[in-house]
């Protein structure tokens, strides 16, 4: 029988640099410092973050609460939507590094290979991470909080529970198996183009399940609700993880939206920051 041949690593460009964020590497960091120092209170050990992924201008003080306030290791899962429809439903990406203009970020090539022994739907698939800016955005505040990191990168495209669950089962085992501390990074917005006092009642409804851990009953939720969680279904797989591993509550720590920067509070898109210790 001949040898399954490795994968052959693959680095991945930045596509929303100049866009969502700086391009500049020193406007960069100078724009996710201010948004890091929108942090209060102690560093506190996070198994898992909730954090948006809009336009630093628009979502970047949220983000910067989160992660300016959460201890990180230096492993991490990252749970984002498929916004393009690229690819495969459960995309993962095993080999490589992502680049960005603050350098490269190096993919747990360990970590990625347990999670795909853990359960077969999940896919490795390159492609349904190329235009998708749900995960890549992300990468800028985590090589400026930790510097040299690993992750694995997981591209959410279905909602359907059981799936979710399997993909959450699969990632806490993985963890487990691992035996080092791992941060479950789960990448949502919340409602879009509501009014804001509709947004804001809608995305509590939301925020409340998160912070119950209660993954099966956020699912519900957004869908009963017509919550428009672009992020829901890959929330909702992180938060299995983090109740398989022992997780028990997430603490809200910021809630802001689109309209506090352009003014419009007719049609906002929502964003919530929270940590699961």
């Amino acid at each position: 029988m001949t040898a399954l041949q490795p994968k052959p690593a693959l680095n991945r460009k930045p596509y929303v640099a100049g866009q969502f964020y700086p391009g500049d590497p020193g406007s960069l960091r100078r724009e996710i410092a201010s948004h890091l120092s929108r942090a209060s209170g102690p560093t506190r050990a996070a198994r898992g973050i909730v954090v948006p992924h809009a336009g630093y201008m628009y979502s970047g003080s949220v983000a910067g609460a989160v992660y300016g306030t959460a201890g990180l290791p230096r492993r991490l899962v990252l749970l984002g939507p498929n916004h393009t429809g690229l690819g495969r439903a459960l995309a993962l990406a095993s080999r490589g590094a992502w680049e960005t203009p603050l350098g490269m970020a190096r993919i747990d090539e360990a970590l990625a290979d347990l999670i795909l022994d853990a359960t077969n739907i999940v896919e490795e698939d390159d492609a349904a991470h190329h235009a998708e800016h749900s995960l890549e955005v992300q990468i800028p505040f985590l090589q400026e909080v930790l510097g040299d990191f690993q992750f694995v990168p997981i591209c959410v495209g279905t909602g359907r529970f059981s799936e979710l669950a399997t993909l959450g089962a699969a990632v806490g085992a993985a963890i487990q198996t691992l035996g080092e501390p791992v941060c479950i990074v789960m990448s949502t917005d919340m409602s879009h183009y509501e009014p804001a006092a509709v947004a804001k009642e809608k995305d509590h409804k939301a925020i409340g399940r998160i912070q119950a851990l209660d993954a099966e009953g956020l699912h519900a939720v957004v869908r009963r609700e017509e919550i428009s969680m672009c992020g829901y279904a890959a929330t909702t797989a992180g938060l299995h993880a983090l109740a398989r591993l022992g997780a028990d509550h997430a603490d809200l720590i910021a809630y802001a939206n689109s309209g506090e920067v352009s003014g419009d509070l007719h049609e906002v898109v929502g964003y919530a920051g929270l940590l699961i210790p």
